[in-house]
């Protein structure tokens, strides 16, 4: 599975977490439908699991004039998406997971999402090098 796969389905899984408050591996199957599991695909979705206290208190930290709960929930997910690649995936320069959330954001979200999700990582990203 090409990684840019793995990261729209890992934000359909974490939606799927949210809205039905399923646990991660069946949301894990609803999303792969038959197909054969995904190591990269599977780590989004748990490391954003173990961590999602630490992982939302990031993008928390990282809002301006926005509550979190006032988040859209797609522009949410993908947020808890990609703070859990950048702190979780070394292999993967942040930059590009900042870009893959972008396009994702712009596929998923409202016409204002990418530039949201672009400023918020942009504010994380800096945050983590101080």
């Amino acid at each position: 599975m090409k990684r840019r796969t793995a990261r729209e389905k890992a934000l359909q899984a974490l939606f799927q977490i949210e809205v039905s408050e399923i646990e991660p591996q069946e949301a894990l199957q609803n999303v792969l439908e038959e197909e054969p599991s995904d190591e990269y695909l599977t780590g989004l979705v748990t490391n954003y699991c173990e961590h999602k206290e630490k992982i939302d208190e990031m993008i928390k930290n990282n809002l301006e004039r926005w509550s979190f709960e006032r988040l859209a929930r797609v522009d949410r997910n993908i947020l808890r998406m990609a703070v859990s690649e950048i702190l979780h995936n070394e292999d993967t320069p942040v930059k590009v997971t900042i870009n893959e959330a972008i396009e994702i954001a712009k596929i998923y979200g409202d016409e204002n999402s990418s530039k949201f999700i672009n400023a918020v990582l942009s504010k994380v990203n800096t945050q983590m090098e101080s």
